[in-house]
This record gives structure tokens, sequence and C-alpha cells, in this order.
């Protein structure tokens, strides 16, 4: 059976020190079991702090992500755009590992009206060149994780994102299970949605990838045209109990990463819900 871990996106906001060290050490007190670094405005994080998370991390047993900036397009109509987006992820690789992490996650493109194949050798072979340089620097076991993305308008489809892990080593990709249901307008919203994604991911790149999942989560509001803003989970109509009892069917393992806005407590409510899914098999189990 798969372990999956619990966690915020960032800094808990009750955490008494706000930095990544403070973020990590409330982790620990509130029993969660990974956090993800946020450096969505710029990888700017001292050498100083990051030998703290990661001495606090160590210490704690909190398994650390981070999430490149916001700032990433792969495709930019301009080179030095383009360049500089290399540069962040790599940049967010060298900082993550230097307090701990062991992935990094980002949205790789935007299609801008181009063709979507040739979008997808653009942004594949760009993290070709991210990889090729992350193994030169002794990084290599740093894993490039791009998310499924919450807007039709943005690379990163359940299939693209398989494809890329398939043809450049170190690739795996981040489930993000809110976009998945904003993606599309809400049309996946239930378990058995949640499950095929699961199977396909199990068929595609076998069991393996479904103990290492790398997965977001969150309440979300949606147009026509996919993501409009993310939510606390109760205030949503996503259906998130659906994808925690499919991960459950599936004995999924890996991390679930909450970016509610609440960031702490949606991660609190997550593990919760996803433990008395196995209380009631257990019970359901002695009944027989």
């Amino acid at each position: 059976m798969g372990e999956l871990l619990f966690g915020p996106g960032g800094i808990a906001r009750s955490a008494e020190l706000q930095t990544s060290e403070g973020g990590v050490l409330r982790c620990a007190e509130l029993g969660l079991g990974c956090m993800e670094i946020e450096f969505v405005y710029g990888a700017n994080m001292s050498a100083e702090q990051a030998a703290k998370t990661r001495a606090a991390a160590e210490a704690n047993g909190i398994r650390l992500s981070v999430h490149a900036p916001y700032y990433i397009n792969l495709n930019s109509k301009e080179e030095a755009k383009e360049a500089a987006s290399v540069q962040r992820i790599l940049a967010s690789a060298r900082k993550g590992a230097a307090a701990g992490a062991d992935r990094v996650i980002f949205h790789a493109a935007f299609y801008t009206k181009d063709d979507p194949e040739q979008v997808y050798i653009k942004v594949r072979d760009h993290l070709a060149e991210i990889r090729e340089t992350l193994v030169k620097e002794k990084l290599g076991h740093i894993e490039l994780r791009p998310e499924l993305t919450g807007k039709p308008s943005q690379f990163g489809s359940v299939e693209e994102l398989i494809r890329l892990s398939h043809e450049v080593e170190g690739v795996l990709p981040c489930i993000d299970f809110s976009h998945y249901y904003a993606r599309c307008a809400g049309c996946h919203n239930d378990k058995d949605d949640f499950c095929r994604l699961l199977e396909t991911i199990g068929d595609e790149l076998g069991g393996d990838a479904l103990q290492q999942l790398h997965i977001h989560l969150s309440g979300i509001e949606y147009t026509a045209k996919g993501e409009r803003r993310h939510l606390e989970a109760e205030k949503s109509e996503f259906n998130y109990k659906g994808v925690l009892q499919a991960l459950k069917e599936f004995d999924a393992g890996g991390r679930v990463i909450c970016e509610s806005p609440n960031i702490e407590d949606d991660a609190v409510l997550f593990r919760d819900t996803y433990a008395d899914l196995f209380r009631k098999k257990k019970k359901s189990g002695k009944g027989k």
C-alpha cells in the first residue's frame, strides 16, 4: 500500500516564524508530512535560510518540493523570455536542492495560438536541456514536474505530461486534480473520472509512478475558459473527496500539496478525510 503525505503549498499562515524553516516546523507541529516551497515570484532564498530549512526538514521528516516562478513560458515569442524561463527553472532547482527539496514544479508554457505539436517539441527540448544541466551540476536527483494546468490555453494536458515523461529522463507529472476539473469546465468531477486518470498514469508510466505521485489539491472556481481562482475546499463544487477515494482505491503513494487559500487547514482536512476512509474500510471488513 502506498503512503500519501499531505502538506501545504507555502508557509502555513499559523507558523510563528514566517520563513520556509518556520513553515517546516509548523508542518511538523500539525502532523503533516510534506511542504512545497513557493518560489512563485522568484527563487530568492538565501544560502543561510536554505541550510536552516534543510536542517529543519531532515530533523522532522518533512519532504520538500519547490514551485518555480509563475513567469515561465517555454514557448515565448521572445527568445530572451524563453531563455529566462529556462534559467528560472534551473534557479528553482538549485535553491530547492540546497534547501533539501527533490522536486521542482512549474507551469511549462502557453500555446499562444501556435501549433500544439510545435509547442510540445519546444517544451520537450528545453526540459532535456535543463535536465542535462542539472546532471552536469550533480543535481540529477531533482525531478522536473510540469503541472497539469487549469486552462485549455496552457500547455499541460494529461497526454502532454505523460508523453514528456516518456521522452525526457527525470520528468514526471504534477497532477493537479483541481486543474483537471477546471480545465474542462467541470466535466471531470466524480470518483470514476479520477480513477480513470490514475489508471491511465499507471498504464502509461508504470506502477512506480502511482507510488511517487505529486498532487495539487484545492477548492477551485472555473469559467468556460478554465481555472479562475483557488477556493477553500468546502466552498467549492469540486469533489475533493472523490479524489481521495480514488487515491485510496489505487493505494497510491506520494505527496498531496494543498493550494487552497487556507493552506494548512485544508491540508489537515485532506489528511484526516483520507485517514477516515481507511477507518471506514477497516470497520466494514470487521463486519463481514
